[in-house]
């Protein structure tokens, strides 16, 4: 070899490398190869390759759109706030051989009719509950649909129990300033029914009288916030305060949300401090927030805060700006709403 010229030698050793190459390839060598690729990379391809959604993949789109709709829900609907509420626990006595008594509420946005059973000492359980929908504020329930609809509540009233002396029917103060009103009472009129007119403050008086719990009388208040108007009521020794404000329709009549906001919570600062403990809140919006966060079948579920709810309807965006204006001028942190109460059941605790 030592003799052989450097182009000699660099031309054996090119042999000798080529016959190795050849030999690897041709006994397997390729296999080998691959097993002794960085093992790392492999892996990494391998899982780019089962998350990205591809066009033909069916799971992986509904896997995204699942994951868009959350994300949707959290920014434009219902509650987003991850806040923990302050828990309530409360259990109202049951009545003792009570009665069964019916009233069908006549408000601004729907007839709803609830039956209650009540004892002799004003102790209530709600029977069953059903609520509708009309145009009445809007002055577009013809005669036929406000007959028909009486009708059928009256009926179902009656095959549930009721007896027909003690089916009572009350317009809320907000539907009646409604034109509309007047197809309601000519219609029960014709039915041979009375119907029975609240003014604002006799109406914030009944709802508290359903919903307030004696225990909670000295340091909480009540606000229901209907269509019309809503109504902020609290115990003063023996007697009710109430009063009136906006309704969650107010923005039929352009008016604007801080117009609203400053008399909300105006009205609201004259609760006294010493009754700000506790609010316990009803009404068609507050129904809407409550419905977002209630657990099982409760009675009783606390809201989130204002900041909580991202809505989007034009009544449920008004409702919350009045809610919001509560919690900031009051101070209240717990907002419970009564999944029962109702200012009507109220107005059937005054009945002998």
């Amino acid at each position: 070899m030592q003799r052989l010229t450097v182009a000699g030698r660099l031309l054996i050793t090119a042999l000798v490398l080529a016959a190795i190459f050849f030999g690897f390839r041709y006994f397997g060598g390729n296999e080998a190869l691959r097993k002794l690729a960085p093992k790392d990379q492999k892996e990494t391809e391998y899982s780019e390759s089962q998350t990205m959604p591809r066009a033909d993949n069916e799971t992986a789109e509904a896997v995204v759109d699942e994951s868009t709709a959350s994300d949707d829900n959290s920014s434009s609907g219902g509650t987003a706030s991850a806040t923990p509420r302050q828990a309530f626990t409360y259990t109202p006595p049951a009545p003792q051989n009570g009665k069964l008594k019916g009233v069908v509420e006549l408000g601004a946005s729907g007839f709803n009719s609830f039956i209650i059973r009540v004892d002799d000492q004003k102790r209530w359980k709600l029977e069953k509950a059903e609520f509708g929908n009309s145009l009445v504020m809007e002055n577009m329930a013809s005669d036929d649909d406000i007959r028909a609809g009486l009708k059928s509540y009256i009926g179902k009233m009656l095959d549930f129990g009721v007896g027909g002396r003690d089916i009572h029917f009350v317009v809320s103060s907000g539907a009646v300033k409604a034109e509309g009103t007047q197809k309601i009472t000519k219609a029960l009129k014709a039915l041979n029914y009375v119907v029975n007119t609240v003014t604002p403050e006799q109406e914030g008086s009944l709802a508290l009288r359903s919903v307030l719990p004696a225990d909670y009388a000295d340091n909480s208040y009540v606000v229901d916030i209907g269509s019309g108007n809503t109504k902020i009521s609290w115990k003063d020794g023996g007697s009710t305060k109430a009063l009136e404000t906006y309704g969650a329709k107010y923005f039929q009549n352009s008016t604007s949300d801080e117009t609203v906001a400053t008399e909300v919570k105006a009205k609201a600062k004259q609760i006294p401090a010493d009754h700000r403990k506790t609010c316990f809140i009803i009404g068609g919006v507050p129904f809407e927030l409550a419905k977002a966060v209630r657990k099982d079948k409760e009675r009783y579920t606390v809201l989130d805060a204002p900041s909580g709810y991202t809505l989007s309807e034009a009544k449920s965006k008004a409702g919350l700006n009045i809610y919001r204006a509560i919690a900031e001028s009051t101070g209240t942190n717990q907002f419970v709403f009564d999944w029962d109460a109702n200012f009507t059941i109220g107005y059937l605790l005054t009945l002998k």
